[in-house]
């Protein structure tokens, strides 16, 4: 058995549905992401996983444990992080540590180990306030805090939020490790370039799962030709792009527009197209789909239907 499994969950906040049927599994030692914009639904899953919230609908079962019945034991065996800061701000980290290790009735020598990758980062701070520290340290602390009695399956919700990009490069490679050590771990961002650094990814919009796969297949699943198209006037470029009609969708993607056609064949009309639009420095090139291009389709196609 998957040590999550997640089976036809849902739940309401009054009129507003917050997870639609939701069914996924994670695998003993896989960095498993769920990835969606803010309000997708990332954190209300997250607190049904970890019994602070119960499901309208559905169930789950944690290592075994059935989600509404075996409450207690789930609590034991999860290292839970939640998307704001929880520790005790006016603890300094070396007293947050050894609360949380008691909490669980474990020592920190015991388990240093697997903290010691994250805690040399706030050996300098080890005596600081909580309340003190840098986002960035904020989370490697609420880290250590999580993983001291050495939890089967981490929860680490919205990690990287507010975090500086270093700190942000940090925290993903100290997740990779803890396969190393068999533990499963679920994140959530809506950081959609962090997909890549998962095992598999689930892609949720307006509390339902649009799909669930490794990064590659997600983005091999991705239907249509995708061209990169720039001018000198982009806002303009814009406008007389969504009056091509091959194009099955066009979005601004950073310094660029993206232009999706059905197929190769369309290549030459768009090319001839562009030849017809009165900008200055055009450009076009052929580029491979993202995460984000793909989270997009589905997304669209979702609505569609």
């Amino acid at each position: 058995m998957n040590p999550v499994e997640v089976i036809g969950i849902s739940k309401a906040f009054g009129s507003k549905q917050a997870l639609r049927d939701i069914s996924l599994s994670i695998e003993k030692g896989e960095l498993f992401g769920l990835i969606g914009p803010d309000a997708a639904g990332k954190s209300t899953l997250f607190n049904v996983l970890v019994t602070l919230l119960s499901p309208d609908s559905g169930t789950a079962l944690i290592n075994g444990y059935d989600l509404k019945k075996d409450y207690k034991q789930i609590r034991r065996i999860i290292g839970y992080l939640p998307g704001q800061f929880s520790l005790y701000g006016d603890l300094n980290c070396m007293e947050n540590l050894e609360f949380f290790a008691r909490l669980y009735g474990e020592s920190i020598r015991k388990n240093y180990r697997l903290i010691a990758p994250v805690w040399q980062h706030l050996l300098p701070f080890k005596r600081r306030k909580a309340a003190a520290l840098s986002g960035g340290m904020k989370q490697k602390l609420a880290l250590c805090c999580a993983l001291i009695h050495k939890p089967e399956i981490l929860f680490f919700d919205e990690p990287t939020t507010g975090v500086d990009p270093v700190s942000r490069g940090e925290l993903w490679d100290i997740l990779t490790l803890l396969k190393a050590e068999n533990i499963s771990v679920f994140v959530s961002t809506s950081y959609m370039e962090e997909a890549t650094l998962c095992n598999r990814v689930g892609l949720i919009q307006d509390g339902k799962l649009l799909g669930s796969n490794t990064p590659q297949q997600i983005r091999e699943q991705y239907t249509g030709c995708l061209y990169a198209v720039s001018a000198d006037d982009m806002y303009r470029m814009l406008q007389y792009m969504k009056d091509f009609k091959q194009a099955k969708d066009v979005y601004t993607a950073g310094q660029h527009l993206n232009v999706v056609l059905n197929s190769r064949q369309d290549e030459q009309d768009l090319y001839a197209y562009l030849d017809t639009i009165p900008l200055a420095m055009k450009d076009i090139q052929q580029i491979s789909p993202t995460i984000e291009d793909c989270f997009i389709q589905l997304m669209k196609t979702e609505r569609n239907e």
